[in-house]
């Protein structure tokens, strides 16, 4: 067996190559060596500095316990690296200050300012301080904080009352969008080009204003955009297809026989209106009240005004018969307006659409109601020239007057307003229990007059009120006083037949009756005067407001009023009225040289009366007013 040779790499001579093999051995075990040493350098190197950061991350930590985080700004207030009690007052000094003071403010191209504190807001100081927070442990944020700072909004309080008035103010600056339309010149229609608009966005300028006031610099407000509503080409659209043919000849209403009404070119251009359509383009609008005013007079020559039935007293009441109406229903014709403007040319005609109107009274009604005789009838007089004038014009308003069966009358709802608008002039008035004028003195004295036929009539009280003092020419406790829109006359027809309410005056003498049918007898039965009262005496000043009398006492009286059936007798009511007249006060009007003799010799007078009256116009309404 041959000997072993010995082991070796592939190809080499065995002796060799085994004492190469060891020795390439060696070398790399001192390679290996050579490296553990530097890894183990490096790592001591790196433990070394990890050493020296985290002592001096630990004596940063200590050294900055109880200070304000390095780098931290409030509202540009640098306070990093400050005790917090430093901090705190330099901060609070600092921002308490700019409350106060003015703020510039832009809105888009607006320049405007604003005081924080009127605005409502200030320092929420708990809150800010949570946002500046404690010392950072982040070795990172730390080391960070030599080189960069950390800006830090102001929490704020917010007076919502203030802050929301403050926005209305800056609001103002608003730009609404101009909206685009049709305008005419003269007859021709032009183009209104829209120009956009721009609002205050409310919110994030709530948001600006609540974080950046407290800095000091130019708040900058943010807006929104407001578009117009109609577009361009919907404005081109409407002027060539609606504008220009509307105004492009007359219209022609045509009325019955041979009438006409002409709206001309010009007159279109008033009464053509464009708004937007809410959907960007324009829609026409016309003003009926304007064409109307125009069309309606040039046919009302056409028209037939309805007329009530009525009566004539020429001996027995004998009815004129009614009229029935026929009038334009012009809002029904003038629907027909759109159609004709929308079509070009010179033939625009159409028809005014009428409509029968029915009288309020019709003849038959009138024959039906049994207006065949005076039921009630009473007459005064006494009354001055201006009164009369008052009396007159009042009796012609009443005059003609019907009461259907359980309607009710009213004095101050028939006439309505009696000013001087209406004929009414000034004329005698009792105000304060002294003589005065008013314009509508006298109307009191047609109440009474009305008051008393309806009396008689035997028609039911629906509400009245006497004056507060006594006049002698009316019947004592059977009288009445008016105001307009406070004292009124009212009576209900409660009988089975209608009541026609003839009234007319002179210049003496005015009389009020009452045609019916008559159905019951009225007596009426007036008492004795009890419990006089003496009246006061007042002094005044001698000169055109006083006006001297001699006054009189006041009593209580009462007055009963008993109705019967005509046929029968029989009694169907009693009702008696207690009426309390206030006493007259004297009035005397003394020169100053009787004032002085007077002061030197005083008398016992007892102070002027405060109650108020009320004549037609001019005074003031009490419980029972003094209207002559």
């Amino acid at each position: 067996m041959p000997p072993r040779s010995p082991q070796g790499r592939p190809g080499g001579s065995g002796g060799n190559g085994g004492d190469d093999g060891n020795m390439r051995s060696l070398s790399g075990l001192r390679d290996r060596f050579r490296g553990s040493a530097t890894a183990r350098r490096v790592l001591l190197a790196a433990a070394v500095v990890f050493g020296i950061a985290l002592v001096g991350y630990i004596a940063d930590l200590v050294m900055t316990s109880g200070s304000i985080p390095r780098g931290v700004e409030v509202a540009g207030v640098a306070i990093g690296g400050m005790d917090k009690d430093q901090a705190r007052a330099k901060l609070q000094t600092t921002l308490d200050a700019r409350s106060g003071e003015v703020v510039p403010v832009k809105i888009a191209d607006v320049q405007t300012e604003l005081v924080p504190s009127a605005a409502g807001l200030g320092v929420d100081w708990d809150a800010t301080w949570e946002r500046v927070g404690g010392q950072p442990l982040n070795p990172a944020a730390r080391l960070l904080s030599f080189v960069a700072t950390r800006e830090v909004t102001v929490a704020s309080t917010v007076d919502e009352a203030a802050f929301g008035r403050t926005l209305d103010e800056l609001r103002v600056h608003d730009q609404p969008p101009v909206e685009g339309g049709i305008a005419f010149e003269g007859t021709r229609p032009v183009a209104v080009d829209p120009v956009p608009g721009r609002i205050l966005d409310t919110a994030a300028a709530r948001t600006v204003l609540t974080d950046q006031w407290a800095t000091a610099n130019t708040l900058d407000l943010p807006v929104t955009p407001a578009p117009p509503a109609v577009r361009r080409d919907a404005i081109e659209k409407a002027l060539h297809e609606i504008a220009e043919p509307a105004v492009s000849a007359p219209v022609v209403y045509s009325g019955k026989g041979s009438g006409t009404a002409t709206l001309s070119p010009e007159q279109i251009a008033a009464i053509v209106k464009f708004v937007p359509d809410g959907h960007g383009g324009l829609r026409v609008e016309f003003d009926h009240k304007v064409a109307t005013d125009l069309l309606a007079p040039q046919l009302a020559p056409t028209e037939v005004e309805p007329k009530d039935a009525t009566f004539t007293f020429s001996g027995a009441p004998t009815v004129v018969p009614a009229v029935v109406g026929d009038k334009i229903n012009w809002p029904k014709s003038l629907e027909q307006l759109p159609a004709m403007l929308a079509a070009a040319g010179p033939q625009r005609t159409t028809a005014a659409i009428y409509e029968r109107i029915e009288p309020k009274l019709t003849t038959q009604a009138a024959e039906s109601l049994g207006i065949t005789e005076v039921v009630g009838e009473f007459t005064t007089g006494g009354f001055s020239g201006p009164s009369g004038v008052n009396i007159r014009t009042v009796a012609q308003e009443v005059n003609g007057a019907v009461v259907k069966p359980g309607d009710t009358f009213s004095l101050n709802g028939h006439t309505g307003t009696r000013g001087a608008a209406e004929g009414y002039v000034e004329s005698g008035i009792i105000d304060h229990g002294r003589p005065s004028t008013a314009v509508g003195g006298g109307i009191s004295q047609f109440a009474t007059t009305l008051y008393n036929a309806a009396y008689f009539a035997g028609l039911e009280d629906a509400g009245h009120t006497e004056h507060s003092y006594y006049i002698s020419r009316y019947p004592a406790a059977r009288e009445a006083t008016v105001f307009d829109g406070a004292i009124d006359l009212q009576f209900r027809n409660n009988s089975p037949h209608g009541v026609y309410i003839q009234a007319f005056a002179d210049s003496s003498a005015v009389t009020v009756r009452i045609w019916g049918t008559k159905t019951v007898n009225v007596e009426s039965i007036t008492g004795d005067k009890s419990k006089p009262t003496e009246p006061e005496t007042i002094t005044l000043p001698e000169g055109d407001d006083c006006i001297p009398s001699t006054g009189a006492p006041g009593f209580t009286i009462a007055d009963t009023r008993v109705i019967t059936d005509i046929n029968t007798g029989r009694e169907i009511s009693r009702h008696t009225r207690t009426v309390k007249y206030d006493p007259v006060p004297e009035v005397k009007c003394v020169s100053p040289d009787d004032e002085k003799s007077d002061e030197e010799q005083p008398e016992d007078t007892p102070a002027p009366t405060a109650e108020p009256s009320s004549g037609n116009e001019g005074s003031r309404p009490t419980n029972r007013a003094g209207n002559r």
